[in-house]
């Protein structure tokens, strides 16, 4: 049996890496699913793929999210997906002296602001029918400081904090409507593979980036796709305010035997 049966989802920044595989395994369970992204081209084409309807979405935008109330009045999972680490247009400078405060807000635009309204959106979407799972993409990097990235940790460590603010407020409203972060870590997307590179040192800068983690490998989107779907269904109903790490055990601590 289909585990997302007649839900119906909406997932945003889904045009490719995690939000496409969210978006085409809850298709794939039996959803009808909403896919958002700011690249209009590159989400009508990933909506084509999949077999499912494309909205174009800047989260930034609270007209944009307003648009979608007005197109999508009632749904039953939302997934806040859309996301940057800030250095999508090159090497800046992230770290906390450095950082302009345009670069520090242009982040938190679109990964705090993004999920603020979201999780806005999906309350008074479910609020209704009073169930719904909203479903926020924080990360590895929300729980522990990253020094040359501090406006994306800043970030996601809201979002984890939100997420549960949303979570206990819905339960106070004696609403069913869960809330619940997914913390990723080294998850093999476009952006990941932006830095890996295609030369020869490939395997061993692959090797690199994931040596601190104890399973020594990158994760899939598919596998964060697992957990979303697992969150969104009917399996996970007394599951709020959790967050789910997903990170090959790098923040259960250190593999290696002693010396």
């Amino acid at each position: 049996m289909h585990k997302l049966n007649k839900k119906i989802c909406v997932v945003t920044g889904a045009a490719r890496g995690i939000g496409h595989a969210i978006a085409a395994r809850f298709h794939d369970e039996g959803a009808t699913v909403i896919l958002t992204d700011i690249d209009e081209e590159a989400g009508a084409a990933a909506a084509s793929e999949i077999g499912c309807r494309f909205i174009a979405l800047d989260v930034r935008e609270e007209a944009d999210w307003l648009r979608l109330a007005d197109s999508v009045p009632t749904i039953d999972v939302m997934v806040n997906n859309a996301g940057v680490t800030g250095f999508e247009h090159g090497r800046v400078a992230h770290d906390p002296e450095h950082t302009t405060l345009a670069d520090w807000q242009g982040v938190h635009r679109i990964n705090l602001d993004g999920t603020f309204l979201g999780c806005r959106y999906a309350i008074g979407a479910m609020k209704a029918h009073g169930t719904g799972s909203i479903i926020n993409m924080s990360s590895r990097s929300g729980l522990v400081g990253i020094p040359l990235a501090a406006a994306y940790a800043s970030s996601k460590a809201a979002i984890r904090n939100h997420s549960k603010s949303v979570a206990l407020y819905c339960a106070q409203q004696g609403w069913r409507i869960r809330c619940n972060s997914i913390h990723p870590a080294a998850i093999l997307t476009p952006m990941w593979e932006t830095m890996i590179g295609d030369g020869p040192d490939r395997d061993a800068r692959m090797a690199a980036m994931v040596a601190d983690a104890p399973l020594k490998r990158f994760g899939t989107p598919d596998e964060v796709a697992t957990i979303a779907v697992m969150l969104a269904s009917d399996e996970a109903t007394y599951m709020t305010g959790s967050e789910v790490h997903i990170d090959g055990g790098l923040l259960a601590g250190s593999a290696a035997a002693p010396g």
